[in-house]
């Protein structure tokens, strides 16, 4: 009789216990082996959804520098129409010194040694009037700007702006073929912000305004307004008034987006007559304005034609028959300007470019986008992974003046990170 009867028994619930051990441990390591594929794949999709916001941040940093260049082209522009005309004016100085109308040593004498010394010194620039006709060299680089201007940067925002969503995926597709190499990935676009988060602006209403200010730190540009007046009486009946020499100019930039400098100096004699009274004759000693569109006008005073001399007429009868001039208190160069006017020469200009900047009215827009990768784990199980990144605009360091910005296209301040979501990425299911 056997005295161990159960002793089979536990051997068989040994070989039980072991095979379940064994299910267990491949079970553990089949998990175990999904676990890592998966974190794998959210590390690899995180690193190529922050490549994908960084290529975006890069592009609306470039549109930045674009729009920054488009406004330092407009500034070189108005300091050459600015040159040009200067050119002009020393051109015509130069004639009328040397002709002596009026003669040096009168301006000397009246108006003292230094602005004797500049009319003087005006006679050496003749023939400066060549660098601002076309095609001289001043017109030739103005043209050479607006063309830049028109046909280089401008289809260059728009390339960046239309290949940004495709230069995005190649990008994130370049990161995971450097994560998964010779392995195939499925990459899909979730959600995007980008389609209409930056439009293209007119730049005749909006780019103005960023000309002007950036013309106005040029003193260069601004208004050329001066008036020298003799220290002593010259005629009994206005005791109190004296001749003047006046000294004009200012450069602008018109509400059609195009620039126009005019300069012009007159000696204003005083006079008086029986008739009018004390009046100034003027002679004009310098003068240019240049335009850079047909359409362009002047509002300095002026007329189409004005005569060449007053040998036939005196100077205060023509102006009462054919002008509406103040030559009792003005203080414009109104013949001047008419001699500029009708020496004026063909500078062309496309005008302000449309530019892109950001759609969003809102404070802090922040462009983003979803990614999700569904790729083959362990055993041909499907996982899929989702992330999400996005650009925003950030200063460095806070404005000067302490004014809020508004997220923009003139201030290359757009960074990327990674930005958290409530994504499901169970395997097998979206």
């Amino acid at each position: 009789m056997n005295p161990h009867p159960q002793g089979g028994q536990a051997l068989v619930w040994g070989m039980l216990l072991a095979a379940v051990a064994s299910l267990v441990l491949v079970r553990y390591f089949a998990t175990g082996q999904m676990v890592a594929a998966k974190a794998r794949q959210l590390h690899g999709l995180d690193a190529a959804a922050y490549s994908g916001a960084l290529v975006q941040a890069r592009a609306l940093n470039m549109l930045a520098f674009l729009n920054r260049s488009q406004v330092g082209h407009q500034v070189a522009m108005a300091h050459l129409v600015t040159l040009g005309t200067w050119a002009f004016l020393g051109g015509a100085e130069s004639r009328q010194a040397t002709i002596g109308n009026p003669p040096v040593y009168l301006i000397a004498m009246l108006f003292g040694a230094a602005h004797g010394s500049a009319y003087a010194a005006a006679m050496g620039a003749g023939g400066l009037e060549s660098l601002a006709q076309t095609p001289g060299q001043l017109a030739a680089a103005h043209a050479a700007h607006d063309r830049l201007v028109h046909q280089v940067l401008g289809a260059v925002q728009h390339d960046i702006v239309d290949a940004l969503p495709q230069a995005r995926h190649e990008a994130m597709m370049q990161v995971l073929g450097r994560h998964y190499p010779g392995e195939p990935s499925v990459l899909e676009i979730e959600h995007d912000d980008w389609p209409g988060a930056v439009r293209l602006h007119a730049g005749r209403r909006h780019l103005a305004s960023f000309a002007r200010d950036a013309a106005g730190h040029y003193g260069f540009l601004s208004p050329r307004t001066h008036t020298a007046r003799n220290p002593w009486p010259v005629q009994a009946r206005c005791p109190a008034r004296r001749h003047e020499l006046r000294r004009r100019g200012q450069t602008q930039l018109d509400d059609s987006g195009v620039w126009q400098s005019i300069d012009t100096q007159s000696f204003h004699a005083l006079r008086s007559n029986r008739w009018i009274g004390c009046y100034f004759r003027e002679y004009a000693m310098g003068w240019g304005w240049i335009p850079t569109a047909g359409r362009q006008r002047t509002d300095s005073p002026h007329v189409e034609n004005p005569p060449d001399d007053f040998s036939a007429q005196d100077f205060w009868r023509w102006v009462r028959e054919a002008t509406d001039w103040d030559i009792f208190s003005g203080d414009a160069n109104p013949l001047a300007n008419s001699r500029a006017v009708a020496a004026r020469p063909q500078w062309r200009s496309s005008g302000l470019p449309d530019y892109f900047d950001v759609a969003g009215e809102g404070s802090a827009p922040r462009l983003g986008f979803g990614v999700l990768l569904r790729r083959q784990g362990p055993e041909d199980i499907s996982i899929i992974t989702r992330s999400a990144a996005e650009t925003f605009f950030s200063r460095p360091h806070g404005r000067p003046d302490g004014y809020f910005e508004r997220p923009n296209l003139f201030h290359p301040f757009w960074q990327a990170r990674l930005r958290p979501g409530d994504f499901s990425s169970s395997p097998g299911a979206p």
